[in-house]
């Protein structure tokens, strides 16, 4: 796919140095002699505005001997290098709540709210991702994404699958090591398959109850072992929408960080338009043509609200609209 590296959290081409995972002596040269440190608070990155009365635009950076990651070396992440040289850090926050917080926000699918630390500056706030990832350029999005997700990882991982005894972060992060058995383990990444299926000029989309109202998205599912992408497409929309389909097709993937999932985006060709779905997977299925979709895109669709800017299903669907799918 022509545009394929321009999806959200794709194409930051962030220089993630692996080879210095390793190299103790090098990572703690490079947290001590400007080390860049990218805060992280329930999953939400430390974000800037230009002015207090915006939303925030863009990563804020902390320096490593900033009194909030001072002396965390050790429990940071090395996310790469920035263009400068400079070492990128990501470090979750932990043993604070903000004031008059609402704790049933946090992990939602709309997610506006904002904290503010008191060490900070008035323009710096915790953000959820998915509110501003458009606004962040391709290396900050995947910058962002990267930490979160691996930070995610730690949080959920911290004793040994084998043995059940605690394990230690090693490897700058990207890996955890349990002294008790030896076994090593990475940083799990869910394979997920997101699928335009279209027959003639109307795609399929469908809806999850706890969705916005109005909201469709392609349909979606996690690619389950001993299985191909292409099986897992075919398999998921019949198990959802009860349509069969042929011809599958690869267009882009997106990582996406919620927690810890990477998206494949694939093109499939129904057989017929007969929609039967299943009532524990989905809320609702229907096919929806390129003039309606276009018009749910304007804000003017009478029951369609159309994927969120910057989800790999609003990209693949503005792809088929605009012919670039090739």
């Amino acid at each position: 796919m022509l545009h394929a590296e321009t999806v959200t959290f794709g194409g930051g081409r962030l220089m993630r140095a692996a080879h210095l995972r390793s190299d103790d002596s090098a990572l703690k040269a490079l947290w001590e002699q400007g080390g860049q440190v990218l805060l992280v608070w329930h999953g939400k990155p430390l974000m800037q505005r230009s002015h207090a009365e915006v939303p925030p635009a863009q990563l804020m950076w902390l320096e490593s001997s900033h009194e909030l990651v001072a002396g965390q070396f050790n429990q940071s992440v090395f996310l790469g290098l920035a263009e400068g040289g400079a070492g990128l850090f990501a470090v979750e926050l932990k043993d604070w709540t903000p004031a008059e917080f609402d704790q049933s926000s946090l992990g939602s699918f709309v997610d506006r709210t904002e904290q503010q630390h008191p060490d900070l500056p008035d323009i710096a706030c915790f953000a959820e991702l998915r509110q501003v990832m458009v606004a962040l350029s391709p290396l900050e999005a995947e910058v962002a994404s990267t930490a979160k997700a691996v930070l995610a990882w730690h949080s959920s991982h911290g004793f040994c699958a084998k043995c059940g005894t605690a394990s230690d972060s090693i490897e700058a992060g990207w890996q955890r090591k349990c002294a008790n058995c030896g076994a090593g383990h990475f940083p799990r990444t869910d394979p997920v398959v997101i699928m335009l299926i279209t027959h003639g000029d109307r795609v399929l989309v469908g809806r999850s109850p706890e969705w916005p109202e109005g909201m469709y998205s392609l349909l979606a599912g996690f690619v389950e072992p001993g299985e191909t992408i292409e099986a897992a497409v075919r398999r998921e929309v019949w198990e959802e929408a009860g349509v069969k389909v042929g011809a599958v097709s690869y267009l882009a993937s997106q990582p996406w960080a919620f927690p810890m999932s990477l998206m494949f985006g694939c093109a499939g060709k129904a057989m017929s338009e007969e929609i039967t779905i299943d009532p524990n997977e989905i809320e609702d299925a229907l096919w929806v043509s390129k003039s309606d979709m276009m018009q749910a895109f304007a804000g003017d669709h009478p029951k369609i609200k159309p994927a969120r800017k910057g989800a790999i299903a609003r990209f693949l669907i503005d792809n088929w609209l605009s012919d670039t799918l090739d």
